[in-house]
């Protein structure tokens, strides 16, 4: 008999206890009502240790009545990003709650608020970003991910924006998550010009746009491919690792990511950058044939070649390359400026030679062929400086250089058409 009284006596206990959870989901909702968010989330935290002994209806209305809480206070920018990571797991748990139960009654209203929850995330992170706030802008967008993994890109921006913070452990597990994901971003974008406001509209398809243009809203229809991103996420998960010191890794995580996607030049690049940091110059011309093999009109490719050889040494080489690269893409400005550069070391041995000289009439003589040696040097790359000026005129150390070379060879007139720009 005895037994039978605390059989009882237990059920009482969880009967007492369901009504006083009855109760509280009340009070927090009528706290909610009265414009109390966070009186109601202080009644349901109280509550939370009794969830899980209640029915799934109860559970379901707890989860979204603190969603709501939750919600009302981010809304009133109350640790907005907080509230809102907060009501959306609020929510989520109530659609795991319906779904196994088999009964909604909620999910519709959370699954909208979710959708919403995750705009203002995304807007958030984008205030946060202009404001070079980057991790806090990479944490909502990660945020906005979870929300809707479908949306894969929100994980691509969430790790380009930690990459920008600098803060590599952050960014690391996203990137191995898009590594995971295999992750791409391919794809085409379908553009027309608002009539009415100037701007370029995105459309979801060539038909929505084209439709536009039929119904004289838009204008200048436009088809642009969206190059895949893989090499740009596997060079940053790779130069990640190998700050961490983890170089096998950054190398075992590239060549995955070639087998997986064997027609991707990109990586192949960026295989060969890693290389390029590890100074392993040999595997690196190796790799950049390889891909140039593939792409011979990158230029890019070529350029970096001319890079490289120009590191070793070899000039000649390095010439050969960057003019490729300035041949394949007439405005590279960067392959005209290296160019100059290499094409300016010639100056050191000239001057060096200079300097050594006395005043006797024979070292007078040598010092006007060397002079007259040095001012071809400079006449020499003009072109060249022009080019890149032209091409970046917002680079001051171009603009500089180029200004040097007019006073050196007493270009008077040059130098101060030059000078007024860079002012």
């Amino acid at each position: 008999m005895k037994s039978k009284y605390v059989i009882l006596a237990s059920a009482l206990l969880i009967s007492v206890a369901t009504f006083a959870q009855k109760d509280q989901i009340k009070s927090a909702e009528k706290a909610l009502k009265s414009g109390d968010a966070q009186g109601a989330v202080t009644i349901l935290t109280g509550a939370e240790s009794l969830v899980a002994n209640a029915k799934d209806t109860e559970q379901a209305q707890f989860y979204f009545v603190k969603g709501n809480a939750y919600l009302d206070l981010a809304n009133k920018k109350i640790d907005e990003s907080k509230n809102l990571s907060l009501a959306a797991e609020s929510y989520k748990k109530l659609i795991e709650v319906e779904k196994a139960s088999g009964k909604q009654k909620y999910s519709t209203d959370a699954a909208t608020s979710i959708t919403n929850i995750k705009g203002l995330l995304i807007n958030s992170a984008i205030a946060d970003t202009q404001a070079n706030k980057h991790k806090e802008g990479a944490k909502k967008l990660y945020d906005a991910y979870e929300l809707d993994k479908k949306d894969t890109i929100n994980l691509y921006y969430a790790a380009s924006t930690a990459v920008n913070s600098q803060d590599f452990d952050l960014a690391l597990p996203m990137y191995e998550e898009l590594k995971k994901l295999n992750y791409s971003g391919k794809g085409t974008l379908f553009l027309a010009t608002n009539k009415a406001s100037g701007n370029e509209d995105n459309f979801s398809s060539a038909k929505d746009r084209d439709l536009a243009i039929k119904l004289g809203t838009h204008e200048k229809p436009k088809t642009e491919a969206i190059p895949s991103k893989r090499g740009e996420i596997y060079k940053n998960l790779a130069l990640i690792l190998v700050q961490k010191g983890r170089t096998e890794d950054a190398k075992k995580a590239i060549a995955d990511a070639r087998k997986a996607n064997p027609e991707d030049t990109s990586l192949i690049l960026t295989e060969a950058n890693l290389y390029l940091e590890s100074k392993d110059f040999e595997t690196y011309k190796k790799l950049v044939g390889e891909a140039l093999e593939k792409d011979p009109n990158n230029a890019d490719l070529v350029f970096n070649l001319g890079v490289i050889s120009a590191g070793a040494k070899n000039n000649a080489d390095a010439e050969k390359y960057y003019l490729k690269a300035i041949e394949i893409n007439p405005n590279y400005a960067n392959a005209y400026l290296n160019l100059a550069a290499l094409k300016l070391e010639a100056e050191k041995p000239i001057i060096d030679e200079m300097n050594k000289l006395g005043t006797s009439a024979k070292d007078m003589k040598r010092y006007d062929v060397l002079k007259a040696q040095r001012e071809g040097v400079f006449r020499g790359v003009i072109p060249y400086l022009k080019k890149a000026n032209e091409l970046d005129p917002k680079n001051e150390d171009v603009a500089k250089t180029l200004l040097g070379v007019y006073k050196a060879l007493e270009m008077t007139a040059e130098a101060k058409a030059l000078k007024a720009t860079m002012n």
